[in-house]
Formats: structure tokens, C-alpha cells, sequence
């Protein structure tokens, strides 16, 4: 029988990422890993839910999907393999980076991984369980092996990512990500908006300016700041050519208010 697909996303670098590729190969043939990244911004657990929901949830059915952002490795948090609706699993903490994506596929089963029924007689490191516990877990998964036989039955962890409110004068929401271009990528659906051409009045992390609001960034002047859907479907900042992070001094977290064009001068 050929093997699952395996998905392996993290915030742990090339180094920590090879050793648990390492693992896997025991398992399953190189051709059937992919990384979707190993440099997601380190113990960003929130941000990682957001981007592992959206770049996993593309793969076809049945695909295993590691996920290490796990600033609690080794504590508290259970270790857990989770089986989806259309057959995906999914394996890594229980620290919420699952959950976003669990809940769209749609959850079958969750176990608590136990070291002695994923790799009996070998040892785990309390701090690189993606490497003795995740990936070897994930290797049997890919294999066929049911997730009753890793371990006993769990319930994962709610995590809710945060969620923008709207209202007839705008929007409140915050930064969800911060890409490698500098865009600041909102969690303001892009729906929300009348569409390209309007101007925007927007707050971020205490700065209020004018935002055009445009469909691709070709649309902005160069270093002009503007706003447009992302390929996320929600409303991202950007500089065309520049970094929105560094004009706007803002980062993930910090909060951004819309207002519609209609209301905008009677909020500044």
C-alpha cells in the first residue's frame, strides 16, 4: 500500500526540521514529505494556527499534518494525533495549533499520544518531541496504522483565533500575521468591504492615515501605502515595494480600526 503524504510545519529552523525529516524517511520515501515551513516566527502559537489552518487545508484528503510551534514542549500540553472526517490526521501539541484546522476538516477521533505505543523501548527527549514522539507518529500514521493503537482517547483543545466585528461605520480587528514582505495581514474578512477605489480611513498599533483601498498592488504609487483582500480573505496593509510593518511600526497583535467612507469624517 503507498504511504500518506506527510506535511511537516514549524517555527524549529533547517537544523531541528532535518532531524525529524530524519525520522520520517524511516518510515515513508522522501517523495512523499513536504514541508510547509520550519520558520514560522518562534512560540507565535496564534499566528501558527492561522497559517498551518490555511496552508494544510489545500492538501488532499487522507494527508498526515505535523505541526511543532510548541513553547510548552515537554510540559503540561498532551501530545495528540487527531483523526479528521475525510481521513486527514493531524499530530503535534494540543496547545491550540491544531484546533483552527481540526475543526474545518472536521473531528473524527483524538488520542493522547503514548510514547510506549507510538515507539515502545525508545526514549523521548522532554525537549524535541516533534522528533521522538510527532514524527515517528506520523510515520506509523502514514503507514495505516489507526490512532487507537498510539494512544487513548482525548479531547482537544477549543482554540478560537481572534475574530473582527463590523459594525455600519467599519471594523475592529487585529494584525494575524506579518508576512516576509512586511504585510500586515488583518483578520478583517475582505467581504467587509464597498471594494477597490474607496478611500479608508484605518488605525494600526495607534496610527490613524487615509488608506487607498485597491485590487492588486500595481494600483499603488511605489512606497504607497494601501489596502487590499489577500489571498487569505481577509484585508491585508501593504507598501507596494516596501514593508507596511516598518512604515506603520506595527506588528501582530496589535489592533486595527476600519472606517467606511460614509462615516469616516465624523471619526478623525
Amino acid at each position: 500500500m503507498r504511504s500518506r503524504l506527510v506535511t511537516l510545519t514549524s517555527d524549529i529552523g533547517s537544523v531541528y526540521s532535518a532531524q525529524m525529516k530524519g525520522i520520517l524517511l524511516q518510515y515513508v520515501g522522501a517523495e512523499r514529505i513536504v514541508e510547509l515551513a520550519n520558520d514560522l516566527p518562534a512560540h507565535r502559537i496564534g499566528e501558527a494556527a492561522f497559517l498551518f489552518r490555511h496552508m494544510a487545508a489545500a492538501f488532499p484528503r487522507g494527508t498526515v499534518h505535523v505541526a511543532v510551534v510548541d513553547p510548552g514542549v515537554g510540559g503540561a500540553r498532551a501530545p495528540v494525533a487527531v483523526r479528521c472526517r475525510d481521513g486527514t490526521h493531524l499530530v503535534g501539541p494540543d496547545n491550540g495549533v491544531l484546533d483552527p484546522l481540526a475543526r474545518h476538516l472536521g473531528v473524527a477521533s483524538v488520542v493522547r499520544l503514548s510514547p510506549e505505543g507510538v515507539r515502545p523501548a525508545a526514549s523521548v527527549s522532554p525537549t524535541f518531541e516533534g522528533r521522538d514522539l510527532f514524527a515517528p507518529a506520523a510515520g506509523r500514521i502514514a503507514l495505516g496504522t489507526p490512532i487507537s493503537r498510539l494512544g487513548d482517547p482525548w479531547k482537544l483543545l477549543r482554540f478560537e483565533l481572534p475574530e473582527a466585528r463590523r459594525s455600519p461605520e467599519g471594523a475592529e480587528g487585529v494584525v494575524i500575521h506579518a508576512d516576509r514582505f512586511g504585510n500586515l495581514i488583518t483578520n478583517v474578512p475582505s467581504a467587509w468591504t464597498a471594494g477597490s477605489g474607496t478611500q479608508i480611513l484605518a488605525r494600526v498599533g495607534g496610527r490613524a492615515r487615509t488608506l487607498r483601498h485597491v485590487r492588486t498592488y500595481e494600483e499603488l504609487p511605489e512606497r504607497a501605502i494601501g489596502l487590499l483582500g489577500s489571498s487569505f480573505g481577509v484585508l491585508e496593509i501593504a507598501v507596494r515595494e516596501g514593508r507596511a510593518t516598518e512604515r506603520l511600526g506595527a506588528t501582530v497583535g496589535d489592533a486595527v480600526e476600519l472606517w467606511w467612507p460614509s462615516r469616516r469624517q465624523t471619526r478623525k
